[in-house]
């Protein structure tokens, strides 16, 4: 399968701190890849990098087959768009007049593409009110517009839906998913929604640390995303004994919730749970998240 973006053995380092410690990736062409790790796990300085905004300290990269070292890599750079930590507009211009200033810097000959490109984003209409009067939802999709000026088909997108309320995420996903199927442009995106990426992504990429975990199409991780049981008791405590005894895999939730990986005899378990003053009060089959999956894969705690 053809890469868009490929690393190898990438590593930087900021004094005695790894950021990104001999991280290897492969983005196929024409996917949406989900990169998914705890806070400081080094996801935006992956972007950075591979944007050119910093250099890496050692190992290296190519996009398009084009190696980072090499003085072609401009060229491979010029069909990438990015917005990466926050959008980079100017606040006291209009959607209209921000795309310009950003035709003039990549040395388009023209404005054309211009008004298709604001109705793409969803600001067709905005005219001349200023990006500093935009909501958040609006500042990302011109964000996401000043990035695809140029026509680039591989497009970086760091946290797009942070902070955004649940109409702003659903604007950026449909834009996305646009960009993707209708003009694929091949997608590298982060986001701390897990389950919001689990509705973009065609391929993950599991980081931790600065190193790549694990690497998975969406069609794997489905199959390796196991289904279990969710039971609701009165007292887990009661409940983790009993499923000692069963020999089963488990997850206490709460005090109240667990999430059992093993079929469960349901009149057996009543009966055991009865002898220790512990009621059933619901059992229902699940398929595990991607939440669920990633915090199973890397450990619990913050992430993003």
């Amino acid at each position: 399968m053809e890469t868009v973006l490929e690393t190898s053995e990438l590593t930087k380092t900021y004094g005695s701190f790894r950021a990104l410690d001999g991280l290897t990736m492969r983005v196929p062409r024409g996917s949406v890849y989900g990169l998914v790790g705890k806070n400081g796990a080094g996801k935006t300085t992956l972007m950075r990098v591979v944007c050119g905004l910093q250099t890496p300290t050692s190992g290296g990269y190519a996009i398009y087959g084009v190696d980072s070292r090499d003085r072609k890599i401009g060229g491979s750079r010029r069909r990438m768009g990015a917005v990466v930590e926050t959008p980079a507009i100017y606040l006291d211009m209009s959607a209209q007049n921000n795309l310009k200033q950003q035709y003039r810097i990549l040395g388009l000959p023209d404005f054309s593409g211009l008004s298709e490109l604001l109705e793409l984003v969803g600001l067709g209409d905005t005219g001349k009110k200023k990006a500093r009067d935009f909501s958040l939802g609006m500042k990302q999709r011109l964000g996401i517009a000043v990035a695809l000026c140029g026509s680039p088909d591989f497009l970086v997108l760091d946290e797009p839906i942070n902070g955004l309320d649940p109409q702003g995420i659903i604007e950026i996903r449909e834009l996305i998913l646009k960009l993707n199927r209708e003009r694929r442009i091949t997608v590298l995106i982060s986001s701390h929604i897990l389950d919001e990426l689990s509705r973009l992504a065609t391929h993950y990429g599991f980081i931790d640390r600065g190193r790549m975990v694990r690497e998975m199409s969406a069609e794997e991780l489905e199959a390796a995303a196991r289904k279990c049981m969710r039971v609701t008791v009165s007292d887990t405590a009661a409940l983790a004994p009993v499923l000692d005894g069963f020999g089963a895999e488990y997850r206490i939730l709460s005090e109240s919730q667990a999430d059992v990986y093993a079929k469960l005899n349901v009149t057996r378990l009543t009966v055991a749970l009865a002898e220790r003053g512990c009621e059933v009060r619901s059992i229902e089959e699940r398929d595990e998240s991607l939440e669920s999956f990633f915090v199973n894969l890397l450990g619990g705690g913050g992430h993003a």
